[in-house]
Order: structure tokens, then sequence, then C-alpha cells
């Protein structure tokens, strides 16, 4: 158990380093679960949390998001416990959808040979697409001119003031966060008008309402 812990930390250590230090992504606390004896409590301390283990430590976690690696390395050697949150709208945005839906929508936006950035998929059932910053304003527009913007679609781009949880962050009891793409040595991001129609399409196709069958492969 201690050596499950041990490299949990180091994990999100490497992490933390790896975001501040080498893609100048801004990082933040989140929260994260103690264990007392039988008893398992989200270190928030809040006796009736919502979401154990699974929403940002600190209230101005917005404010307070750094990308500076002192900083970061004095957080995470006070709190090594701690999830990792990325804030959205600064770096990039992120567009999540169902992870049924996002596996299908990577297989078809690879074979087309789209340009592509990070993938992350959370112990929530999301995928996560990572798309140039101020996908989240411009998306009802987008969606209207590809003919979505009155359909029923399990989609969201989270862009400012808004985050994720970055791997290998380990949510409450559900899993860790892992990248299903990682990051690599290109910076740049996709538009999210690249990869958006595939993604509300897949979505479509996933809903209960949508018949079977839909997706058509290529």
């Amino acid at each position: 158990m201690l050596g499950s812990r041990r490299r949990t930390r180091t994990a999100l250590w490497q992490a933390v380093s790896e975001y501040v230090e080498q893609r100048n992504w801004p990082v933040a606390q989140g929260t994260y679960l103690v264990r007392d004896g039988r008893s398992t409590r989200c270190s928030c301390g809040r006796a009736a949390c919502a979401a154990p283990g699974m929403h940002p430590s600190d209230p101005e976690w917005s404010a307070h998001a750094t990308t500076a690696p002192a900083a970061a390395r004095y957080l995470w050697s006070q709190w090594p416990d701690s999830t990792v949150v990325l804030p959205t709208g600064r770096a990039f945005d992120a567009i999540g959808v169902p992870a049924p839906a996002g596996r299908r929508a990577l297989v078809r936006l690879e074979r087309m040979g789209t340009p592509l950035g990070p993938v992350l998929e959370t112990p929530t059932g999301r995928l996560f697409f990572l798309v140039a910053a101020g996908a989240a304003g411009e998306l009802p527009h987008l969606l209207y001119q590809m003919g979505w913007d009155d359909a029923e679609l399990d989609l969201r781009c989270h862009g400012e003031g808004d985050y994720i949880f970055a791997p290998p962050s380990p949510l409450g009891l559900l899993g860790t966060a892992e990248w299903i793409r990682p990051p690599d040595d290109t910076r740049a991001l996709p538009e999210a008008r690249l990869l958006l129609g595939t993604l509300a399409y897949a979505c479509h196709s996933n809903s209960p309402r949508a018949g079977r069958g839909l997706w058509l492969a290529s």
C-alpha cells in the first residue's frame, strides 16, 4: 500500500513538472482522498462533500493557478497527493464527449489524417480532446454552421473559467485520468472546427434516441 502511494506521488510530481516546465501549462491543485482507518473522506474537510477527491482544493483556483516551476514544486511538496487541475481557456480548450463516442470519433479522425492534439480519458466516462484556446466561445456558431445547433448532443467545450483533471490524477474512488494520445513535442493544437463535425456526429449516433447503424465506416 505504501509503495503504491509513493508511486502515485512520484507520477503526479513528474506530471506537474512536465506540464509547467516543458509545456508552460498553468496548474492548480485539486483535492484528494484521505483514508483514516476504515473511513475515507475528501481533503477539503467537508463531511458532506458532493465530489470527494474530485474538485479544486482552492476556491480561488483559477486566480492561483501557476506556471512557475518553483511555485508548483512547493505546492506538491506540501500536498503531494493533490490531483492536478488544468485550467482551460488559457493554453487550450477541451472538448468533452462520452467515451464510446470519443473513441469512435478518434478512430475516424486518425483515419482521415486530421491533425490532432492530446486526448485524455477520465474514469467518469468522458474523453477530452485538447484544442486551441477560444473554442468554447465559438462552439455555438460552429455547431450552427454544421447543422447541429438544434441537436441534443452530449458534447461540451471547457473554456475560460473551467478546468479538466490531468493524468495521472486519481479521481476519488473511480480510477485515474489517462492519456489516450499523450502530449508530444508539437505545441500547436488543432482548431476545434477540424474535429467538431466528427465529434458531433459520433455523439449523435451514440445517443439513445439515434437509430442503430448510423456510424458510417470509411
